[in-house]
């Protein structure tokens, strides 16, 4: 059992909590039992497995599918100085670096520039799974993808959604020369989202929690929509403004099929 927060090992994961080590290392930090669960049922391969000997007492047959390259039991010090949250579960892991191929897709995209909420993105994931999204794009200023807040707030569907950070200008025009519909939120556009016609191939963008969307990006937009608000209301949480947006897509890609 590893007891010491000296552990050269140790010394590795904990560096892993910056976004500059993660890149240097191509590594990030998986942790909790339940995206532990999801990679094993994906059958993504593990880096390092650390774990206490009560969470493997309590979880027997997931620790029997665990397959990585080394596996230690650690002290439950131990385990609470790698993770990154206040309460561990008892397992932290370590996974080579994951979406490093472009992605494209044909009937239904979302992009998102400058989201800087880990939270955010992290839901914005697990909606964008959840509602049929072929893939995601993120502008290269967004949060670290694979920021453990990320990872959690996504719901383990970070693993099942193709994602790639681009460059959102040259992507987005590539995805409207080739005949999608680019659709931009913007808060003074006439137009509510219900009015759209989604039944298109359509690439829906999103911009950041407070400024919104580049002007740029906007110029490149075939249709700029807005979702409407009572009086007094400023604005959505972005995640929130993504879910309807997104569902709304979905509700009409339905009605068609």
């Amino acid at each position: 059992m590893l007891t010491s927060l000296q552990n050269p090992l140790v010394k590795q994961l904990r560096k892993l909590h910056r976004a500059k080590e993660r890149r240097e290392q191509q590594l990030f930090l998986l942790e909790g039992t339940h995206l532990i669960e999801e990679v094993c049922t994906i059958g993504i391969p593990l880096n390092t497995v650390c774990h206490t000997e009560h969470w493997q007492q309590n979880h027997q047959s997931l620790w029997q599918k665990i397959q990585a390259d080394r596996i230690e039991l650690v002290s439950p010090e131990v385990l609470k100085a790698i993770a990154t949250t206040v309460e561990p579960d008892g397992i932290v892991a370590t996974v080579d670096h994951f979406h490093t191929e472009p992605v494209e897709f044909a009937q239904f995209g979302l992009a998102i520039e400058t989201i800087q909420d880990p939270g955010n993105l992290g839901t914005i994931i697990r909606t964008a799974a959840a509602a049929g999204v072929e893939g995601l794009w993120l502008s290269n200023d967004c949060v670290d993808l694979e920021s453990p807040k990320v990872l959690r707030a996504s719901s383990g569907q970070w693993f099942r959604l193709p994602m790639s950070t681009c460059d959102l200008k040259t992507d987005i025009l590539k995805a409207k020369q080739q005949g999608m519909q680019i659709i931009a939120t913007v808060p003074t556009a006439t137009q509510t989202y219900w009015e759209i016609d989604f039944s298109q191939p359509s690439l829906i963008v999103m911009g950041n929690e407070g400024a919104g969307l580049s002007a740029e990006l906007i110029e490149l937009a075939d249709v700029q929509v807005t979702i409407p608000l009572a009086t007094g209301v400023e604005s959505l949480n972005v995640a929130i403004a993504t879910a309807l947006m997104l569902y709304e897509a979905q509700r009409q890609k339905r009605e068609i099929e």
